[in-house]
């Protein structure tokens, strides 16, 4: 029976401080200049309106510059919050970084091996991260291990919905087409394990450095995960 095999990204496949000490220090120091050479391009401009509208709606703030929306979109990255237009805006500064050769997404040694094995079993691999897809696509594509897309089936970041929420894993298995007794989540963070279990999907926790054990059955690297 083919099985989908899901996996977050940060403190999962990829070094936590790999996304929080070299890709979101690299989006901040680009942000105000990305904006000012984009200024013109529609889809940046979009998110510039959706991010506007999201100070106004949450915080009844005004932002009436590319300065204001730049300064907005580095308090968010500080805050580390979870929002589309971030996301969009990071992917694409990620991509200028990517191609620059100024940086590669990091993937811990047992990845692409487990990846390979999953797919000689007939299996499929899918990503589910915080991350914009775009984002997600160029951290394999351009990985530690090589061009990993290749092995990548599905992927899907918030618009399927928030990763603690149950509707998210269901909404997953919906697109998949996988029966819910065939697919198996790996994460470090217990709350999104905890939703997907709800969903019906098999809960595995990665216990990388520095993550902290819960109930939820866990192994220190995929090598001691039987397929």
């Amino acid at each position: 029976m083919s099985k989908l095999f899901l996996f977050d990204i940060e403190g999962t496949t990829t070094d936590i401080n790999f996304v929080h000490k070299v890709l979101f220090p690299y989006s901040k120091e680009k942000m105000a200049q990305f904006l000012y050479d984009n200024s013109t391009n529609k889809e940046v401009l979009d998110i510039c309106d959706e991010v506007k509208k999201m100070a106004q709606e949450e915080d009844g703030q005004t932002l009436a510059s590319l300065d204001d929306v730049s300064n907005k979109l580095i308090s968010w990255i500080e805050d580390d919050r979870k929002v589309g237009p971030l996301k969009t805006i990071q992917g694409l500064i990620w991509d200028y970084g990517y191609k620059n050769g100024d940086f590669k997404g990091h993937v811990y040694d047992d990845v692409k091996p487990f990846f390979e094995e999953i797919k000689a079993q007939g299996h499929t691999i899918g990503i589910y991260s915080s991350g914009s897809v775009h984002a997600q696509k160029l951290i394999f594509g351009y990985s530690t291990a090589g061009d990993l897309n290749p092995y990548i089936s599905f992927y899907f970041d918030t618009k399927v919905g928030a990763k603690r929420e149950v509707t998210s894993y269901q909404n997953i298995l919906n697109e998949t087409k996988f029966e819910k007794e065939n697919v198996v989540f790996f994460s470090d963070i217990p709350q999104e394990l905890a939703a997907a279990q709800a969903a019906g999907i098999t809960p595995v926790q990665l216990l990388r450095p520095g993550t902290e054990t819960s109930d939820f059955f866990g192994i220190t690297d995929f090598q001691k995960f039987d397929l």
